[in-house]
């Protein structure tokens, strides 16, 4: 299980969203509110981003996020529109290495799983290496089930040119659902091309690990959505999205439930 956040809207420098707001990522990497399944998250942390060229940036290291000598002066040199980041508590089975902290980013995309495929190997695994072509499977760097479900939804979207995000997260979901038998999944996926993003809260054989998301934080600029696992402020600003559900953020348009 891991913590994860997302922002979407006016230029912000990181250090605005990852640490000085009260309950900041640090703070839910070593004291977290609503964690299962774990007590801290020190297995890695990442943060990704997009550069002039419009395409994903990652920074990623498999060591604590507190024990980073680099990261506050990142954080207040480094600005964008769109922010995804993480801290990680890695599940048993799955390396500590920094391959397999999060974000993950392949092509235009930007990914994060809080969560766990249970059963994930053999089965699980072997199923979705028999769905995804040689080339997408050729981008699986590490070894967790959060990087073969990214394959996933890739794999759907690379079949359909029409496909939106939503969609192809929407259909990998369905198609874990029967490889799982008696095993459980929980799902929070972030996922954005850079122009759309979509949040997902939503678990098969268990309940679904929290999500929050807030518009109207004065923290944060006028117009911008921010999405988190636990809220970064005041908890009053904060909605949680339903379970069963993700948050669809576009430009030009309000964000939007949906049912998954």
């Amino acid at each position: 299980m891991c913590r994860h956040v997302a922002y979407v809207g006016p230029e912000i420098p990181l250090q605005d969203l990852l640490l000085l707001p009260p309950h900041n990522l640090l703070r839910q990497a070593r004291e977290p509110l609503e964690l299962r399944d774990a007590r801290i998250n020190a297995d890695g942390f990442g943060f990704g981003w997009y550069g002039e060229q419009d395409e994903p940036l990652l920074y990623r290291r498999a060591d604590p996020i507190w024990q980073d000598p680099n990261l506050a002066e990142l954080a207040r040199h480094l600005h964008a529109d769109l922010w995804v980041a993480a801290v990680r508590s890695a599940s048993p089975g799955f390396g500590g290495d920094v391959v397999n902290a999060q974000p993950f980013a392949v092509g235009p995309l930007l990914f994060s799983h809080n969560g766990v495929i249970d059963g994930f190997r053999p089965r699980v695994r072997r199923e979705i290496q028999d769905l995804i072509d040689p080339e997408v499977e050729a981008d699986i760097l590490g070894s967790t089930d959060s990087e073969y479900l990214f394959a996933l939804i890739r794999q759907y979207l690379l079949d359909d040119a029409e496909q939106s995000l939503e969609g192809a997260m929407i259909e990998a979901f369905a198609a874990l659902e029967p490889w799982l038998g008696e095993h459980r999944a929980l799902l929070n996926v972030i996922l954005t091309d850079g122009e759309h993003l979509v949040a997902s809260r939503h678990a098969i054989g268990d309940p679904a690990p929290s999500l929050y998301y807030t518009l109207d934080d004065e923290s944060f600029p006028e117009g911008a959505v921010v999405i988190a696992s636990e809220p970064l402020t005041e908890r009053e600003r904060w909605h949680p999205i339903p379970e069963g559900h993700l948050l669809r953020v576009r430009p030009d348009d309000p964000p939007e439930l949906v049912a998954v």
